[in-house]
């Protein structure tokens, strides 16, 4: 990691500055002493060290020297988020190409640690263009691109995979589909197979009955036919036919009764015999 050196400002003249302008000289100057024994803290005790960074944020928001440090002291304790985001600050609000320059150098070790080499390479880019001649930036470039090509085939091999994985499944879905197309088209074929074997042996059966056999059953099928148009006795209803059956047994019924009748008259019926004078 590059190092900043923070420079306390000294006894400072007010005279010939507006109000403003001492104002923020003296936050300034507050702001540098918390850097300061930050700085001293840091190696030893990293809570207290923070806290003095952020007291010296706190006096002068754009602090560069306590920005960038704090940045620093974040790296070195592993929390790489906020180590990115306060050398981000940094290079953002830094006004000369030395402070830009560590800057941007910080970033593209802080991504590399995160494994994002292409972000990496182009933050080095960015340091070098502020400083060309820094041959440790050189030299971290050279490993990033290295990375950002390592990964960079990486992904084109998974996703080679992918699309492999992808076709493999394809045609095993095809091949699914058309084994259930097939099985289908032969259970319809054995079906109807089973269709004509099955008409096949009722025509071979009526074929060796013989011609009254045949007639039976044409004449049977007739008659069922003309039983089945007949008329049909409704529950609790009498046919036709024993209607017809009734009718008929009361009129010999009330035949046989005149019948008797008529002979009891006859019976009855004094005969005159005449006198043999």
């Amino acid at each position: 990691m590059k190092k900043l050196v923070v420079l306390i400002i000294s006894c400072i003249s007010f005279l010939g500055f507006s109000q403003d302008n001492k104002e923020r000289m003296l936050a300034e100057k507050k702001a540098n002493n918390y850097v300061y024994e930050a700085n001293e803290l840091v190696s030893e005790d990293f809570v207290a060290a923070e806290m003095e960074y952020r007291k010296a944020l706190s006096k002068q928001s754009d602090n560069i020297a306590g920005m960038y440090n704090l940045g620093n002291s974040y790296y070195e304790k592993g929390n790489f988020e906020e180590a990115l985001y306060r050398h981000q600050q940094t290079a953002k609000l830094a006004t000369s190409k030395a402070a830009k320059h560590k800057a941007f150098h910080n970033m593209g070790n802080v991504l590399m640690k995160n494994k994002k080499c292409k972000e990496a390479v182009e933050a080095y880019k960015s340091a070098l263009r502020n400083d060309p001649s820094d041959d440790e930036t050189r030299y971290n470039l050279g490993l990033a691109k290295e990375c950002a090509k390592q990964q960079e085939d990486e992904n084109k091999d998974d996703e080679n995979k992918e699309d492999k994985d992808n076709s493999d499944d394809k045609k095993d879905e095809e091949k699914e589909n058309k084994d259930d197309k097939n099985k289908e088209n032969q259970d319809k074929k054995d079906g109807e197979d089973k269709e004509d074997e099955k008409k096949d042996g009722e025509d071979k059966e009526d074929e060796n009955k013989n011609p009254e056999d045949k007639k039976d059953d044409k004449n049977k099928g007739d008659k069922e036919k003309e039983e089945q148009k007949k008329p049909q006795p409704k529950p609790g209803q009498l046919s036709p036919q024993q209607i017809k059956s009734l009718l008929e047994a009361m009129n010999n019924q009330e035949k046989k009764v005149q019948e008797k009748m008529n002979a009891e008259k006859k019976k009855g019926v004094k005969v005159k015999t005449e006198k043999d004078w």
